[in-house]
């Protein structure tokens, strides 16, 4: 069905969408090459919301060349756009272009599109494919994805440990536990997420920023933090600068002032409480991802770690292993009592294990028979 050069244009389309890898939320990331009588003439990738997505860009990239679309084929990672939002539906835009073939590497799971776009280009007498390399297009837009179709952000926790899975001394002492490569690609994932989520109990022992500062970024991922009790200091780094999202169990009058404190240094609350008086983890999934929020990255001590896992609030674990021990009465990675048995335990799958420096890095996916909300 699809063609060596067909691989070798996509490749370069889902090569050029990862260049929105920061840039494109809440839209997907996605990248269009235009090919005719086998030469590339244009290229594009999405902008930051609002303005030009990839099949545009790419169609003014030929234009801005001298080069007349008609009759090109379309490589595009994700189907086009079929409906107004911030800007015109790009399946229009190609069909007006009179391009002769659209190659699709997956459709999009946007209700609002799902399939119409591809229609729409049928029914203009185009010809249309779809599926090449999806599995790398999905991937690169594994938020959105979970966004669209469960209603949530795909959930990524960090936890750097030692070999024996200790994240921290008893005192509490924790850094460095690994090292400064691994830290600095912890930083990276850190760019890549939509949001970045902790819990008072980090904020009190460790006072963290939660920006990423270890590597270039065009934006901050906005910051979240689980604080039932609206206990977090005015004067908090993770209130500095731009606003913070704070999820708390209840605003009465008992909190009433401090509330009004933390609003005063721009933090924006919400009271989501379950019937335990703690916050409703899956009920802030929900919400965040009614702001937009694609992929959400956890940084946050064994505690709150151990209750978003309990309540099937987590995908996968990014967990950084520095090849040393701390001992049975270190902190562990997370609170969770153990299964009664050996089938009732937590399972998760390999997905990626790579060197980073001095230490491991894991990348381990929840297998699909657990529970997910």
């Amino acid at each position: 069905m699809f063609s060596q050069t067909d691989f070798v244009h996509m490749q370069r389309a889902l090569t050029l969408a990862a260049r929105g890898l920061y840039t494109t939320d809440p839209n997907p990331r996605v990248g269009c090459v235009l090919v005719k009588d086998g030469e590339v003439i244009g290229e594009g990738f999405t902008q930051p919301a609002g303005q030009d997505h990839a099949e545009i860009r790419a169609l003014k990239d030929a234009r801005s060349r001298g080069n007349d679309p008609r009759g090109a084929t379309a490589y595009v990672t994700l189907e086009p756009c079929s409906h107004f939002g911030r800007t015109p539906p790009c399946a229009n835009a190609l069909i007006e272009a009179k391009v002769a073939r659209v190659i699709a590497a997956m459709e999009d799971p946007n209700p609002q599109v799902s399939g119409r776009g591809l229609g729409m280009l049928r029914n203009a007498g185009i010809d249309v494919r779809c599926g090449l390399l999806a599995n790398e297009a999905g991937e690169l837009n594994i938020g959105f994805v979970s966004r669209m179709t469960r209603g949530r952000p795909w959930v990524r926790m960090k936890i750097a440990a030692s070999l024996d899975g200790r994240t921290g001394l008893p005192s509490g002492e924790s850094q460095w536990i690994t090292g400064e490569a691994a830290r600095a690609d912890g930083h990276a994932w850190r760019a890549r997420a939509s949001a970045v989520l902790t819990g008072i109990g980090t904020v009190k022992e460790d006072n963290p920023r939660m920006t990423v500062r270890a590597v270039e970024t065009p934006r901050q991922p906005r910051r979240v933090l689980i604080d039932s009790k609206l206990e977090v200091p005015p004067d908090a780094h993770i209130l500095a600068g731009p606003p913070t999202l704070i999820f708390c169990a209840s605003l009465d009058e008992r909190n009433a002032e401090r509330a009004e404190a933390l609003r005063a240094r721009g933090a924006e609350i919400v009271a989501l409480a379950n019937e335990h008086g703690k916050v409703d983890l899956p009920g802030m999934l929900k919400e965040l991802a009614e702001r937009g929020v694609n992929e959400l990255h956890v940084e946050a001590g064994y505690k709150l770690n151990g209750s978003l896992l309990r309540e099937g609030c987590v995908d996968e674990l990014l967990v950084y292993l520095a090849p040393t021990l701390l001992g049975a009465n270190s902190l562990s990675m997370v609170n969770v009592l153990a299964p009664d048995s050996l089938e009732q335990r937590m399972r998760f799958e390999f997905h990626q294990v790579e060197r980073i420096g001095t230490d491991v890095r894991i990348l381990a996916r929840l297998t699909p028979a657990q529970p997910s909300h």
